[in-house]
């Protein structure tokens, strides 16, 4: 049994061996090697274009021009409806979870209470 072993670890230190053997010998000052390149990852960069700066009035019009916070709720439920029937498995998209109910706000009494 311990010959089988040995045997095995023989034949793993042999293949081993070759392995390395196989690659240049990096001691040797005469080894040739291919030059080392560099690209930046930013080499391909675009930066965005400029931002329109619009007046806050303006935005605000807009807005109820086109149905105020109802109609980015409808976008919203287009959007969600468009992913389910996308959906291969026919898997619904999870929900983000409700948001915590408040808790109501301190009396005055309560908040100036010290403890000494």
């Amino acid at each position: 049994m311990k010959q089988k072993y040995w045997a095995m670890i023989a034949c793993i230190s042999m293949s081993l061996g070759q392995a390395n053997a196989a690659g240049p010998d990096p001691a040797d000052a005469n080894t040739v090697t291919l030059p080392t390149t560099y690209q930046s990852p930013f080499a391909d960069y675009r930066p965005l274009g400029e931002d329109k700066n619009t007046p806050w009035k303006d935005a605000n019009d807009t807005v109820g021009k086109i149905g105020g916070w109802r109609a980015y709720a409808r976008e919203a439920a287009a959007a969600m409806k468009a992913r389910e029937a996308a959906a291969p498995d026919g898997s619904k998209p999870v929900a983000s979870p409700p948001l915590p109910a408040k808790s109501p706000p301190a009396s005055p009494a309560q908040s100036h209470k010290h403890g000494g």
